[in-house]
């Protein structure tokens, strides 16, 4: 019930991409980035067939905070209230949004495909964890409990302790000894080729720069489509 930032073993391992601090999941995106093979020969192999950083993870975290609200209303197939179509609130089903920290936590441990990183609102805005506006979001399906704020690690005394708790491990000792080896996974030398190999960092070909030259795509309908995915899909940083 308390957060010992001088415990190394309270953080993760900065090492190792978001989808692989599981060692389960290490063996498993290896393996199919090993038996992966396009017959078009057009989609290089890859680890995740998703990305750490997208539009939908950004609306996932802040579903809570407008505009994003009316945003993930839009992804869902609605229309927000004042909307011209009259009003068709919906939202996604109330297991997949953001309700609890613990959760989101232990989803990223299980789940091999969830790889989001964390938003910078973690370390700044605790409003965002506080459904300000009542929104209803339904209710989980196994507690019927109805999502409202979002639940808090039993360590955070309130949002704005947990906020001051993320601010402080950020420039705790443990951070500062190991944040250049995430910088190298994201910005650096281990974003691209044989050492993001290695690291089983290699995510799907699109979301990288220069990848796709759309402006030598012919058919409209295959370009809007590839500019879809790299909208929604996520896009690599440009490399140092």
């Amino acid at each position: 019930e308390t957060l010992d930032l001088t415990d190394p073993a309270v953080f993760r391992d900065l090492s190792k991409p978001i989808g692989v601090v599981n060692e389960r999941h290490a063996r498993d995106v290896k393996e199919k980035y090993e038996s992966f093979e396009d017959p078009t020969g057009t989609v290089d192999k890859f680890h995740y067939g998703t990305h750490y950083s997208n539009a939908a993870g950004v609306m996932h975290y802040l579903i809570r905070t407008e505009p994003f609200t009316t945003l993930h209303i839009q992804l869902a197939g609605g229309h927000p209230a004042d909307g011209p179509w009259g009003g068709d609130i919906r939202f996604d089903c109330s297991d997949r949004q953001f309700h609890s920290v613990p959760a989101a936590w232990q989803a990223r441990m299980e789940n091999p495909v969830d790889v989001k990183e964390l938003i910078p609102e973690f370390f700044y805005f605790p409003e965002f964890l506080e459904n300000q506006n009542g929104f209803d979001l339904g209710c989980l399906q196994l507690s019927n409990e109805k999502v409202g704020d979002v639940m808090l690690p039993r360590w955070a005394l309130s949002r704005e302790d947990f906020i001051y708790q993320h601010r402080k491990a950020l420039e705790s000792e443990y951070v500062s000894a190991h944040l250049h080896e995430w910088i190298d996974l994201i910005f650096g030398y281990k974003q691209r080729g044989p050492a993001a190999v290695e690291a089983l960092n290699v995510f799907y070909y699109c979301t990288y720069e220069g990848a796709v030259d759309l402006d030598a795509i012919a058919d409209e309908t295959q370009r809007k489509a590839l500019e879809g995915i790299i909208s929604n899909f996520g896009q690599t940083p440009c490399q140092l």
